[in-house]
């Protein structure tokens, strides 16, 4: 079973699509944020699907009323996204928006040091949200796997927990899996290195000696 997503936060298609293409075999998805999109347009989601093969998971983190939210949504999945990555913050009703459309990665944590301030305060509700919403999966920060665990005991087993921050964040591979991380996120750590291909590998490889 593969769990490694790559996170292309890079501006420029031809880089993305080269990436992706170097790394392919030893990923479960692609994870497109702002920047690529922005970049590159909505149109490098398909180009990544149809290149790979693989699923594409748009880093959105949206944030917005209900129909803000499905607005983006519908245009996001009909440009071949499989999952999109929402705040729950906002409220359920605009969580449902997006889930009424397609598949849903929730936030509880993020891997940043901010995300003490607010976000971890309101996790034990974004968890009672998830397990009565059952999206797909939640995000959940490997630079802090004691939360990773806290998260995985309270949440429901169905849902899949994605944990970004392995690599250039300080988050470790063993530590975060053994907290409970179904998926592993890395980017800086691949499409920075001289070998992408090769630090995917390694990543990969790692992954599969702790799972």
């Amino acid at each position: 079973m593969k769990r490694l997503v790559l996170a292309l936060d890079v501006y420029e298609k031809e880089t993305a699509l080269k990436v992706a293409g170097e790394t392919a075999r030893y990923l479960w998805a692609i994870k497109v944020n702002w920047p690529l999109i922005l970049g590159s347009g909505l149109g490098v989601i398909g180009e990544l699907k149809r290149e790979t093969g693989l699923p594409i998971i748009a880093d959105l983190k949206l944030a917005d009323i209900p129909n803000t939210n499905r607005l983006i949504a519908s245009r996001v999945f009909r440009a071949g996204a499989d999952y999109i990555i929402t705040h729950g913050f906002v409220g359920r009703d605009s969580v449902r928006a997006v889930m009424e459309l397609g598949e849903v990665i929730m936030v509880t944590e993020m891997s940043h040091p901010g995300a003490r301030e607010f976000l971890q305060p309101s996790t034990d509700g974004l968890i009672e949200m998830a397990n009565e919403l059952e999206p797909f999966g939640i995000v959940a920060p490997a630079t802090r796997p004691e939360r990773v665990s806290y998260i995985r005991r309270k949440l429901d087993k169905s849902i899949k927990i994605l944990t970004p921050g392995v690599g250039a964040q300080g988050g470790s591979v063993h530590k975060v899996l053994r907290a409970g991380a179904d998926y592993i996120i890395v980017g800086r750590s691949i499409y920075t290195s001289e070998s992408p291909r090769e630090s995917a590998r390694r990543i990969y490889e790692e992954i599969g000696g702790s799972g």
